[in-house]
């Protein structure tokens, strides 16, 4: 039976996140004898969270230079590599193969599922949220051991924590609702216009009713380097597709998209997907999309916008 090591990082109110509860059920679905270890400003609330979990141990490092979890997968790997162990990022599944533990993963752009194994001890795996259900139980009181580190020497002082507001905030993992604006938004109208700041303000409104989260293709975030007009709400973090992210949220609205494979890639394992397009016979009216909607997307989005109230 192999020994398993999960470790988490606390979210700034000090609770274990969603992505954490998620590697937790997939550590506890390996069967093996589990010790939790959090790390974080403030680690207590996060193992009173999950102390009903069955871990035989919890581990706390506490400290307000706490991780996130951008950081844990750049720090991870040196982990690996100084212990001697092997590393795999990017699992999507982590189960049990002749009794043995077995990672699940894609390749070449996301075409390819393979399921790896290894021998090597560490095996460090960092998991893709949104793959699994999150872990759920009653909180209780849990026992946890303080491990005293000596932090190496730096140059990094910690001062506070900045976050946006709430409704400026365009990337949402957690959305029920992904929206994924394309370069046709920046082109010339029916009018012979261009309306990017228009198209920015239906965008803005859109995820601000609907608690939305915001994708871009690689057209529509590359935009700033060609001189065009562009939405000032996206970035290369928006992107998704085979250089940018892979959401998995239940639903997605496609607008102003051409269907492109690499904007596909990224958009296969949204579960609901439609899209609006005036191209009758554009690429998702070839099955990417389960539903098309041939309309202007201006129209379209006011609409809505207005449907959905203030």
């Amino acid at each position: 039976m192999e020994n398993i090591l999960l470790l988490a990082h606390t979210e700034a109110d000090g609770s274990l996140g969603k992505a954490g509860l998620e590697a937790l059920t997939t550590a506890l679905s390996l069967g093996g004898a589990l010790t939790v270890g959090l790390v974080g400003a403030a680690t207590g609330a996060a193992a009173n969270q999950i102390a009903s979990c069955g871990a035989a141990r919890f581990l706390a490092v506490t400290g307000d230079a706490a991780a996130g979890t951008s950081r844990w997968a750049r720090a991870l790997p040196g982990v690996a590599f100084r212990l001697g162990g092997r590393v795999d990022t990017h699992a999507t599944g982590l189960d049990l193969a002749n009794g043995a533990p077995a990672l699940t993963r894609w390749f070449y752009r996301q075409r390819m599922e393979a399921v790896l194994s290894r021998t090597q001890r560490p095996w460090v795996v960092l998991l893709d949220p949104g793959c699994v259900a999150p872990w759920v139980g009653a909180p209780g009181a849990a026992t946890v051991e303080a491990v005293s580190i000596e932090p190496p020497a730096t140059r990094t002082t910690v001062t506070g924590y900045q976050a946006p507001k709430a409704d400026e905030q365009t990337i949402r993992p957690d959305a029920k609702m992904l929206l994924v604006a394309g370069a046709g938004w920046t082109k010339k109208q029916g009018d012979g216009a261009v309306h990017a700041a228009e198209a920015e303000q239906l965008i803005l409104a859109f995820l601000r009713k609907a608690q939305a989260s915001l994708g871009g293709s690689k057209s529509v975030v590359d935009l700033s380097g060609e001189g065009e007009a562009v939405l000032h709400c996206m970035t290369h973090m928006n992107q998704i597709g085979q250089t940018g992210s892979t959401p998995r949220h239940a639903k997605g609205l496609s607008t102003c998209c051409h269907g492109e494979e690499p904007h596909v890639v990224g958009w296969r394992f949204v579960n609901q997907r439609r899209a609006i397009n005036l191209d009758a016979g554009c690429g998702w009216a070839r099955g990417k999309a389960d539903v098309l909607y041939v309309a202007d997307a201006f129209e379209v989005m006011r609409h809505v916008n207005a449907m959905l109230g203030s």
